[in-house]
């Protein structure tokens, strides 16, 4: 399918970004645990791909999680990720916050820390009395966004989201939500209106993936192609009633938002995809999604020119 022609509504510019790519340098990989092992590699992504969704667990003896969290993740390193996804091709990474450590965001921070420069940037969880000091240390690393998680204990609710979008859109940071999207539109649409970047987690999490006529679908596609919101392409086992990674079912619904608006769409690994019994989720299971989710014309766009965009525009 041809889906050039469904750019960003012009009838709401407030909302719209330009859709061209800012000119980056992208930094290479470096190190052993990214260097693919001899006879392994197999490039899927486009040079310049970024995943802009995955996790690091450390262990809880340096890293404690929080007593009220929905999970109890194992240890997950980047490196570990870089070996699982560095082969394929991909080159940059978005380290999003964990709900198992609530405020803590030391792990987040050594990771950004140590990163390649260029190579990786962050979303973290801020609260409402998050010191500004460690709002602009945070910045300082790469973040680039701030999470409300309204379907795990452990991180933001959306109580007070608002003033917290307010300490963060300065920055040029964006609000990244993980809600049910047929519960929960309004949230997302309130944000829209008043001016907030907007990401949606997990394809806006429906009720029912294979129901994109739902009130929550129709208006995150509404969304989209006003140029008021992004939606992640990531977590499909999340929304798949047989809890695979490739589940058939889910692609109406990636088509669906695709043609929305393919200026406003990423992608995701979910790596290691904690709080959940997945099947098919093997690193190049996973990247082949990209060769049914997106049609060749936007592959580009969705995996690093759209990231770009997102994560890199400063």
């Amino acid at each position: 399918m041809n889906l050039t022609a469904y750019g960003p509504s012009q009838n709401n510019l407030a909302c719209t970004q330009p859709d061209s790519t800012e000119s980056m340098a992208i930094t290479g990989r470096q190190g052993a645990a990214h260097q693919a092992p001899p006879g392994e590699k197999q490039r899927i992504f486009p040079e310049g791909a970024c995943d802009t969704h995955l996790h690091v667990f450390g262990s809880p003896e340096e890293f404690p999680f929080i007593a009220e969290r929905s999970y109890t993740p194992p240890p997950a390193t980047i490196e570990q990720y870089w070996s699982a996804y560095g082969p394929l091709g991909m080159d940059r990474c978005v380290l999003v916050q964990p709900s198992v450590y609530g405020r803590d965001h030391s792990l987040l921070k050594r990771t950004l820390g140590d990163a390649v420069p260029g190579s990786m940037r962050g979303v973290a969880v801020i609260f409402e009395d998050t010191p500004d000091a460690e709002i602009e240390e945070l910045h300082r690393l790469g973040v680039r966004g701030a999470r409300c998680n309204a379907l795990f204990s452990g991180g933001v609710s959306a109580a007070g989201l608002q003033s917290i979008a307010d300490r963060v859109k300065g920055l040029g940071w964006h609000i990244q939500l993980l809600v049910n999207i047929d519960a929960d539109f309004s949230l997302v649409q309130r944000l829209a209106e008043k001016g907030m970047s907007v990401v949606v987690d997990h394809f806006g999490h429906p009720s029912n993936c294979g129901d994109i006529d739902s009130r929550g679908v129709k208006g995150l596609r509404s969304l989209l192609q006003e140029g008021c919101a992004w939606v992640k392409f990531s977590g499909a086992y999340r929304i798949s009633a047989t809890g695979s990674g490739v589940d058939p079912a889910v692609l109406p619904l990636a088509h669906s938002l695709a043609h929305a608006n393919p200026d406003r769409i990423v992608w995701g690994s979910d790596w290691p995809h904690p709080g959940i019994s997945a099947k098919s989720i093997a690193s190049i299971e996973l990247a082949n999604l990209i060769t049914h989710w997106f049609p060749e014309e936007i592959r580009r766009k969705a995996l690093v020119e759209n990231p770009t965009r997102l994560y890199w525009n400063d």
